[in-house]
């Protein structure tokens, strides 16, 4: 394996410090991913260093001008605090013509775009949550009548489950403009309105430029959620390790027919291509109690921390974590950029 000049791209608060001993878990928690993949490649014999970059390019430049990176390790999820300008650092690595993993600009802007992607995927035939998008600034006289409670209410273009909670499935016309509303105030975007559908939650991870690799559907499960409660992927659950614990959260191999397995892995590569994505994804998506399968949303640059679901469904099928991250590394480097003709 040749060792390569790795430039790994990480928000400024989420630089790891030099040694983790004594840090407990949720404080590991916070920069995982970083620490991880950092080690990793170091571990690895590659040369990589970090880079924390919040809302400024020049750091960048000055990297690219003195370390001369072989490929860009991409962890950013926003730029300015926005995940719609998440695209744009992309972009500036394309117009310096550095190779970087990960998603292409135009695949991260269009999923991260959630009622654009919905469009794209319509017109492709297939099957998402029927939905509204209410602009800030803008309330909700009626509901449309292609809408029907109950609704799931999220930011549009934010990831990361940020803004999501128990409250975000309403079930009436009040429930909704307050839900909106907290949306619009407290994440600062537009705010999306989808029919919500029971039912569960599925995710299958897709590795490739133009060659596709789908790994194993994963499920999540939640015993430990009070009766009657939606299992949904709230913020608190995301990020909050004693309540994934008291809700008995677990996630692995889903339990279904085979057919219907190959139907998701077809579906997840409809969805990948339709989308135009590139490097890697994890798509998201529920089964209903008829067995029809729901798109979500597809997330460009999923969370890559060893042991968490794209990792470890991947690890299934032959790519250990630091397999996994060479994987990523080569596709990156073997992207066709629109600058190389």
């Amino acid at each position: 394996m040749k060792k390569l000049r790795v430039a790994v791209l990480m928000h400024s608060e989420l630089v790891p410090p030099e040694s983790i001993q004594g840090l407990t878990p949720e404080e590991l928690n916070r920069f995982k991913v970083e620490y991880d993949v950092l080690t990793t490649l170091r571990n690895m014999g590659h040369e990589a260093i970090e880079l924390g970059v919040e809302d400024d390019f020049s750091p960048l430049r000055q990297m690219l001008r003195e370390f001369k990176p072989h490929v860009v390790f991409n962890l950013l999820a926003h730029f300015h605090g926005a995940a719609i300008y998440e695209s744009a650092v992309v972009s500036w690595l394309e117009l310096h013509k550095q190779a970087y993993t990960g998603c292409n600009p135009r695949g991260i802007f269009v999923a991260n775009d959630k009622a654009l992607s919905k469009k794209v995927l319509s017109y492709h035939r297939i099957r998402a949550a029927r939905f509204m998008s209410v602009p800030r600034g803008k309330t909700i006289r009626q509901l449309p009548k292609r809408l029907e409670f109950p609704l799931f209410v999220k930011s549009a273009s934010e990831h990361a489950s940020t803004g999501i909670a128990q409250a975000s499935i309403v079930r009436d016309l009040d429930h909704l403009r307050e839900r909106v509303e907290f949306i619009h105030r407290n994440v600062g975007t537009a705010a999306l309105c989808e029919q919500y559908i029971e039912g569960r939650e599925l995710t299958i991870g897709v590795l490739g430029n133009k060659r596709l690799e789908v790994g194993p559907t994963w499920e999540m499960d939640m015993d430990g959620l009070p009766e009657g409660a939606p299992r949904i992927v709230t913020s608190r659950l995301k990020w909050d390790l004693a309540y994934q614990k008291q809700v008995g959260l677990k996630t692995g191999p889903a339990d279904l027919p085979e057919e219907k397995l190959k139907e998701i892995q077809h579906l997840g590569r409809r969805i990948y291509r339709a989308l135009g994505l590139s490097g890697f994804a994890r798509i998201d998506m529920r089964m209903d109690d008829k067995g029809k399968i729901w798109i979500l949303e597809a997330n460009p640059n999923p969370d890559l921390c060893f042991g968490e679901d794209f990792a470890e469904s991947f690890e299934q099928v032959g790519y250990r974590y630091p397999q996994l991250l060479q994987k990523l590394l080569n596709l990156g480097m073997r992207y066709h950029a629109p600058w190389m003709g």
